[in-house]
């Protein structure tokens, strides 16, 4: 045992486990690459990146909420909520105005959970496991449990169609909004501020930051992705559903863990969701080549999240630290000391 300990508080395997993430990102697409043929050719690379857009929307979104240290479990019940708002309102408002309308839904749904957390202080993982089984009876109770289909089924191309040879629309949001939300934690006051809640809400708010609001946005935020990835969802299907994103809260929390964001909040990144999401795509798109069963698939994800769970903890808990990127590189100014 004292061995172990010891391995585990070596700088350099510190070192690993502090950039775990990309580790097991080259790992898995080495591996992906010896299983799958042509997945490198960038064909299959937009493909895989497309439907990896819906999951990586909602990660996006969970990223700001597990920062702030809560869950929120309801966002695969938004997800379908709006689609089939999207779905069902294209007869009355067009496809333009039914999308804008499942935004909305969106937002109203993270208000909500805002609401339940921040003003009834109620603590988000029921809040938002409440409000997870409240909208999902509202999706099965506005569609009677069967699916809605649109007016126009063409409009739905217009998302999944590649631009110019190169990324679809929906690929372009995501990977948009994890530039934005980069910049956002990296470059700005309010991002320094959210890792500053995240981290210790009642020091932050005695600082002088306003920490219920960071809060409540952050539930708005994620609101606001699942709409959207819902959205999208929707109209390249052409179908709203009950049962969409049942899954999605799970696998997307799954997908900014391995990302490396802890989920008592203060640390994490929007780099690292995009590796976390990666290595989710990579890993589902691998077992489907091989034609292995879907719980299969969630096995791999769960132990991948128990291991990564653990190895946090071990790396927390470790009386040295991780050596840096920086340090390990040669220094120009450095000199040599001359022997005598």
């Amino acid at each position: 045992m004292n061995s172990l300990k010891r391995v585990f508080e070596n700088p350099a395997v510190l070192t690993l486990i502090h950039y775990r993430v990309i580790v097991i990102l080259a790992a898995t697409l080495i591996l992906a690459v010896s299983f799958v043929p042509g997945l490198t050719e960038f064909r299959t690379l937009s493909l895989s990146l497309d439907r990896t857009a819906t999951l990586g929307l909602v990660a996006v979104g969970l990223t700001v909420v597990l920062l702030m240290g809560k869950l929120d479990l309801s966002v695969g019940s938004t997800l379908a909520l709006s689609g089939i708002a999207t779905i069902g309102l294209q007869a009355q408002l067009g496809p333009t105005g039914a999308a804008l309308v499942g935004l909305l839904v969106g937002v109203l749904a993270g208000v909500l959970n805002g609401f339940l957390v921040v003003v009834l202080q109620i603590n988000s993982l029921v809040a938002t496991l409440a409000s997870m089984i409240f909208l999902r009876a509202l999706c099965h109770f506005l569609t009677d449990s069967n699916p809605v289909s649109g007016e126009d089924p063409l409009f739905g191309l217009t998302v999944t169609r590649s631009l110019g040879g190169t990324f679809s629309p929906r690929t372009y949001v995501f990977l948009i909004a994890i530039v934005l939300l980069f910049v956002w934690l990296t470059y700005t006051v309010a991002g320094r501020h959210l890792y500053a809640v995240g981290s210790n809400e009642d020091s932050a708010t005695a600082s002088g930051i306003r920490s219920s609001r960071y809060v409540f946005g952050a539930f708005v935020f994620s609101g606001l992705t699942a709409g959207a990835a819902g959205v999208m969802q929707s109209l390249a299907t052409n179908t709203g559903s009950p049962v969409f994103g049942e899954t999605v809260a799970l696998t997307a929390i799954a997908a900014v863990v391995i990302g490396g964001t802890r989920l008592e909040g203060g640390r994490g990144s929007a780099l690292g969701t995009l590796g976390g999401v990666l290595v989710l795509a990579a890993i589902t798109t691998t077992l489907e080549y091989e034609s292995v069963p879907t719980y299969y698939q969630n096995i791999v994800t769960g132990s991948i999240l128990l291991l990564l769970i653990l190895l946090d903890r071990i790396a927390s808990n470790s009386p040295r630290s991780a050596l840096s990127l920086t340090s390990l590189l040669p220094s120009r100014n450095s000199e040599r000391v001359p022997t005598q």
